[in-house]
């Protein structure tokens, strides 16, 4: 972790703020055996070893917080089908819509600071952004982050993939007939969404990623985050995308043209960190004031049970807020996210109150892997063992998939 601090290379204005920042971080970076307390180590490890037998495992990575500080970092697998090179602890994946929360996480910061107002209409920070019926004058900046602009469902994902700009795409939204009035129905989007990452670099005078890294992944220590194809290329160790045939599929740039949809990569040992300060832990980096507008409920979303149905023994109620996702859970209240690019898939779920979570990133399409967050849960509160993994049961016999989200299917949809 010394070493990653020396690699670090933000804004020369804030490179000893963060450098002193991060190094106070350092404790929660490392491993901490003394802190676990709930959750069953020797029995997850089994439970992912079994799960990487499963002929669509390719690589995992798997990251558990325990009371706020790490307790288990572990990669399971290969970073390419039949290569024999190992996924480890320091393995780079994408994020997917995973990335939602850091650009949601952003943004309140800027508003925190007074540099947006996210009750404004969203046309004041990004331009771009152009919506039907002139909507863009009525949708708010935290309507955009909770996705409720009245567009359809994934709206113009389709060109995007097709090789379209983004920025043309965002004004020609305008287009579209509105499904609702803005503020008042909730539909899930990435080329609207990435308005974010316009209204960041416009106001900080500097690209999304340089903005990103200064602000959040360097004082936080994630020396490995990043945002573009070749920062995901130019890691030591990264893992490559596979059908869930284990088939290697072509790496693209498609979604890290949408970076605040579905631009970050990073390794497991980072996105733990990640979860750290999402949970409280670097009030000096992200205060309880940006934590509390961005995992607020704000919208209920009912097509999320149906979707998740395999789990509603326990699974109540679910919210969306800005760029996180909620649920209450056996009466307790957890927060998180999935996200899914072709060949890749990630998750990260945790319980602010008892700072306690996981987040896993594997690469191959299969959604199976799922089940491990609210098997982790359910160690945590102590409930009674679900085979949520579904690992006793044939390839036949799934209740219903634990996608990344209701957009992905086969494409290349964060």
């Amino acid at each position: 972790m010394g070493a990653s601090l020396l690699a670090m290379r933000p804004h020369p204005a804030a490179d000893g703020q963060n450098l002193r920042i991060a190094a106070a971080h350092l404790k929660l970076a490392t491993l901490s055996t003394s802190s676990r307390r709930d959750v069953d180590y020797r029995l997850l490890d089994a439970r992912l070893k079994q799960l990487m037998t499963k002929p669509t495992m390719v690589g995992l990575a798997v990251g558990v917080v325990e009371n706020g500080r790490i307790t288990f970092l572990q990669g399971y697998g290969e970073t390419l089908a039949g290569s024999g090179d190992p996924v480890t602890p320091e393995t780079v994946f994408r994020w997917a819509s995973c990335s939602k929360g850091v650009a949601a996480t952003m943004v309140a910061k800027l508003a925190e600071q007074g540099k947006i107002d996210l009750n404004a209409p969203v046309v004041n920070y990004a331009p771009d952004l152009k919506l039907p019926a002139g909507n863009e004058h009525k949708a708010s900046v935290g309507d955009l982050l909770s996705h409720r602009l009245g567009l359809y469902r994934n709206a113009y994902d389709n060109k995007l993939e097709e090789g379209q700009d983004p920025s043309f795409l965002r004004a020609s939204l305008s287009q579209l007939n509105p499904t609702c009035a803005p503020g008042t129905c909730w539909s899930y989007q990435n080329v609207a969404y990435d308005a974010s990452s316009e209204m960041v670099s416009r106001i900080t005078h500097m690209p999304y990623e340089q903005a990103v890294k200064r602000t959040l992944f360097n004082p936080i220590g994630m020396s490995s985050g990043s945002v573009s194809l070749s920062g995901l290329e130019e890691s030591r160790s990264w893992a490559r995308p596979h059908s869930v045939g284990k088939r290697p599929l072509p790496m693209t740039d498609i979604y890290y043209k949408v970076p605040g949809a579905g631009g970050i990569n990073s390794n497991i040992k980072d996105m733990a960190l990640w979860m750290e300060a999402q949970m409280g832990e670097m009030p000096d980096v992200v205060d309880g004031k940006v934590l509390d507008t961005i995992h607020a409920p704000y919208v209920v979303t009912p097509t999320e049970r149906g979707r998740l149905r395999k789990f509603l023994e326990r699974l109540r109620t679910a919210w969306y807020g800005y760029g996180w996702r909620s649920y209450d859970y056996a009466g307790h209240h957890i927060i998180g996210h999935r996200g899914g690019i072709n060949g890749y898939r990630s998750l990260i779920l945790f319980d602010p109150e008892k700072k306690s979570g996981v987040v896993a990133l594997w690469n191959s399409n299969t959604s199976q892997p799922g089940g491990l967050e609210f098997e982790v849960m359910d160690m945590i509160y102590h409930l009674p063992f679900r085979d949520w993994l579904e690992l006793s049961k044939g390839p036949n016999q799934s209740i219903a998939t634990t996608d990344a989200e209701p957009e992905n299917g086969g494409g290349d949809r964060p």
